[in-house]
């Protein structure tokens, strides 16, 4: 019987590594800390953790702030930071002007890297705003001082063509 036992071991640990040659070692101990990093059997984690632990917000004091602000909904509903999120919950995320909607795959309560925190959600989020939509206009160079009556002219003239107003109205 010792020897069925090692079998199904070696059996079940050839496969998965035969499907999936890529996976470095680092990466291969880094998934090992998030799967020991999750909760025990019966166990359940916060909402604030969660989202911190996945790297959607950079401190956890911020995860329960955006939960206290009514930013953090878990499953269309508005949360508490203490609210359990689990397998399959949908998280919607207000966070630096940009909605970020996640499915949760998997459970975890400490912080891990990058590339192993995105294994733990699906993400369902719009793509960002391009760069060039959000930069803002009439930026002066360093050192060039206050603007002249000529300059501000221009800049609300560029101002007015952003809103779509007639440049000589007023």
């Amino acid at each position: 019987m010792a020897s069925e036992g090692d079998e199904d071991k070696s059996g079940g640990a050839a496969p998965a590594d035969g499907a999936s040659p890529a996976v470095d070692a680092g990466t291969a101990a880094a998934v090992a800390a998030a799967k020991a990093a999750g909760p025990q059997s019966g166990e359940s984690v916060r909402v604030d953790s969660w989202i911190w632990a996945v790297r959607l917000i950079k401190t956890r004091s911020a995860g329960a702030a955006a939960c206290k602000g009514g930013h953090v909904r878990v499953n269309g509903e508005r949360v508490k930071p203490a609210h359990s999120v689990r397998v399959g919950d949908e998280v919607r995320l207000r966070h630096e002007g940009r909605e970020r909607i996640v499915v949760v795959k998997r459970l975890i309560r400490k912080r891990v890297g990058a590339p192993v925190a995105v294994q733990c959600y699906v993400d369902n989020s719009p793509p960002p705003p391009p760069r060039e939509a959000v930069a803002p206009a009439g930026i002066r160079d360093r050192g060039a001082g206050r603007p002249t009556k000529r300059d501000r002219r221009e800049l609300e003239r560029l101002r007015a063509l952003e809103k779509g107003s007639r440049p000589g109205a007023r």
